[in-house]
């Protein structure tokens, strides 16, 4: 299984459901928690170019928000991306 990063806040509903979908999968998840420290918030735009959270990373594709992990479960294709 692929190494799972998620910057994530702790009151974000879609960082919720994103973190049911891959636990219901088996996932380990490396959560950031970007509204601990202001920093990993200007580190997640700067790699993703993106301001909202969920931002997930599978391996070192950056899947982006909980709405896209879902369309990849959804084609079929989330499985596979997070095999080894």
């Amino acid at each position: 299984m692929k190494r799972v990063l998620m910057y994530t806040t702790q009151v974000c509903p879609y960082c919720v459901m994103a973190k049911r979908l891959l636990g219901s999968k088996g996932v380990a998840i490396e959560e950031v928690r970007v509204d601990q420290e202001p920093g990993l918030r200007e580190e997640m735009m700067r790699i993703t170019q993106r301001r909202t959270v969920p931002q997930i990373f599978i391996g070192e594709t950056h899947v982006g928000g909980f709405e896209d992990l879902q369309a990849l479960e959804r084609a079929g294709k989330l499985d596979p991306l997070l095999q080894d």
